[in-house]
């Protein structure tokens, strides 16, 4: 009736590494200064963000209060945060300059990863900014907030 040609197996292994589909590491990974520019470009846009606030509610530069100052921090956070974590997988900046954020697969990462990323960037600054200039002899480009979030800046 029907003739299917099977044969029996003989080589498990063999036939596991032919159907298998290994997803390999990423490579292309994104260097310091266009991660520089990218941040740049960031400054600016939350900077903005920012002076409107503080417009808006009434503040001015020579009268700051500590509110003006957690309102800043909640800005830069979220739009860090959700942007990364989201399908384009990058803030405005990084979208600018063709890069991403990624996990060490090179999948897109959560939002709670990317507040972890966030944060931990003060750790990068503190150390005499030590931390960000890492990804300029790091192998995989990885600041010290990126290999404490497990994250990949790539390009696109």
């Amino acid at each position: 009736m029907f003739n299917l040609n099977l044969k029996p197996i003989e080589n498990m292994e063999e036939l596991l590494l032919d159907q298998t589909f290994v997803k390999s590491e990423p490579t292309n990974y994104a260097g310091f200064w266009v991660r520089f520019g990218a941040a740049f470009i960031d400054g600016l846009i939350t900077t903005a963000i920012g002076f409107i606030i503080l417009y808006a509610t009434g503040g001015s530069f020579e009268n700051q209060s500590p509110i003006n100052n957690l309102i800043n921090i909640v800005i830069a956070w979220i739009y860090a945060a959700a942007m990364e974590s989201s399908d384009r997988q990058a803030t405005l900046g990084k979208i600018a300059v063709g890069i991403k954020v990624t996990d060490m697969n090179g999948e897109r990462i959560s939002f709670g990863k990317a507040t972890g990323r966030h944060f931990a960037k003060i750790i990068s600054a503190i150390i005499l900014l030590i931390g960000y200039i890492m990804a300029a002899f790091d192998a995989k480009k990885q600041a010290l907030h990126d290999k404490m979030a497990g994250t990949l800046v790539l390009n696109k």
